[in-house]
């Protein structure tokens, strides 16, 4: 009996180990950025993105966010962003759901001369007020 256990005990481990992820290496786009954004259906607006980085579920170059944005006069989107190197995919939604005002947008990261992540994102709605799409630059704090 105790030789099967030991047997069973070792694959356990073994597999355990192989699916093993490496530290997350990408860069770590975590903190608050202030934005402009342009939307097709509801012109220029000012927000605040906040970024967080989900440490247990981020690997090698690959990085897992908590994504809020914050727009005075329309509410709170919020979502989540999965990051390779410095491209990075978001969803967001605002908390008001009966609005249909949710997305996906891809942004690129790049330093600033002040040595700050901004980032560039276009973004696109299908359900809102038929379908809308918009840009948005933001700056990190």
């Amino acid at each position: 009996m105790r030789k099967p256990l030991m047997a069973l005990l070792g694959l356990l481990a073994l597999c355990s180990t192989a699916e093993a992820k490496s530290d997350f290496t990408g860069p770590d786009f975590s903190g608050t950025y202030d934005c402009t954004g342009d939307d097709s259906h509801e012109g220029q607006y000012t927000g605040t993105v906040t970024l967080e980085l989900v440490r247990a579920q981020s690997f090698d170059q690959y990085g897992a966010y908590n994504f809020k944005l914050e727009v005075p006069g329309y509410g709170t989107y919020v979502g989540q962003a999965a990051a390779q190197g410095t491209h990075m995919g978001v969803y967001f939604a605002l908390t008001d759901r009966s609005t249909r005002d949710y997305g996906t947008g891809i942004a690129s990261l790049v330093r600033n001369e002040a040595g700050k992540w901004t980032f560039d994102k276009y973004y696109y709605e299908p359900e809102f007020k038929g379908g809308n799409f918009g840009t948005e630059k933001c700056v990190q704090r």
